[in-house]
């Protein structure tokens, strides 16, 4: 099973969502951070990065000898990642959605392709948890062929929990797509229910089965409770405005090692998935 934790608005809990639901399962679990371009989740979970590995993303090269200034490759990119001026054909590589089709065109085989630096992707280990984080090199702007490179590293015989980016694009769309269940992380605000929404409808167009964490549950408005309800959309765990949390939190440890209370809240929570995916 693949679990997804996401959400609309940012800074919302997804990572102490997932690192805690992790730790809490007593099985083995394939945690993945597709937050590439912040991926925090290690420093909660601590594991010890066993490889990396540089990840590039293929982009047009153009032979000027063989290329005749037909256009077509600039024809078919809808990205403007590649344009003819005069005699010159241009090639913004940082727009290039890597799909080909300017190689495919070309009638004189003027156009190849090379790799472009993505980031990174590290492997590691803590217990019963195996750890994958991508990391985006500074100033990349495409972060989807790299959270796609993260994914990768499902591995059909665990459970797998993926720590999604915040928002509602691309990033998200690449992190969430194909899995059996999106849990959402929202805080009762109203800028919280707004972006609730937004991710709300995503997974609606994707036809995925999700559920509800509200952090920080008893401060703000019944609002986002009362939306919920609307939608059909199961509470399945609330986090209140604790200080103890809080501090936990900026001192780069988990809930459930610093409460163990909340180590059983946390395990009923994957139950809870895990019934409705499987009903």
């Amino acid at each position: 099973m693949i679990i997804s934790v996401a959400s609309g608005k940012g800074g919302t809990g997804k990572t102490t969502v997932s690192t805690n639901m992790a730790l809490a399962i007593d099985r083995d679990v394939n945690f993945l951070d597709c937050d590439v371009e912040e991926p925090n989740a290690h420093l909660f979970l601590n594991p010890e990065i066993e490889k990396s590995e540089l990840v590039d993303t293929p982009v047009p090269k153009v032979n000027l000898e063989l290329c005749n200034q037909c256009r077509k490759c600039m024809d078919i990119c809808r990205f403007n990642a590649i344009t003819v001026v005069g005699e010159k054909v241009l090639v913004f590589s940082e727009l290039c959605h890597s799909c080909g089709g300017c190689m495919l065109v070309c009638p004189e085989g003027a156009i190849t392709e090379i790799g472009r630096e993505l980031g990174t992707i590290e492997y590691g280990k803590t217990d019963h948890i195996t750890f994958t984080h991508g990391k985006m090199r500074i100033g990349e702007a495409m972060s989807p062929p790299l959270i796609k490179e993260v994914r990768k590293s499902v591995n059909p015989e665990d459970l797998t929990i993926i720590d999604a980016p915040p928002g509602t694009s691309c990033p998200v769309i690449a992190a969430i797509n194909g899995v059996d269940f999106v849990l959402m992380v929202t805080e009762p605000t109203p800028f919280g229910l707004h972006d609730l929404k937004l991710a709300v409808e995503a997974v609606k167009l994707l036809g995925i089965p999700s559920g509800l964490v509200i952090n920080r549950s008893d401060l703000g408005t019944r609002d986002v409770y009362d939306y919920a309800q609307e939608q059909n959309i199961p509470v399945l765990l609330e986090i209140p405005f604790d200080r103890k949390i809080a501090e936990t939190y900026s001192r780069g440890k988990t809930i459930v090692e610093a409460m163990p209370e909340w180590t059983d809240k946390f395990q009923k929570l994957f139950y809870d998935i895990e019934q409705i995916v499987e009903s």
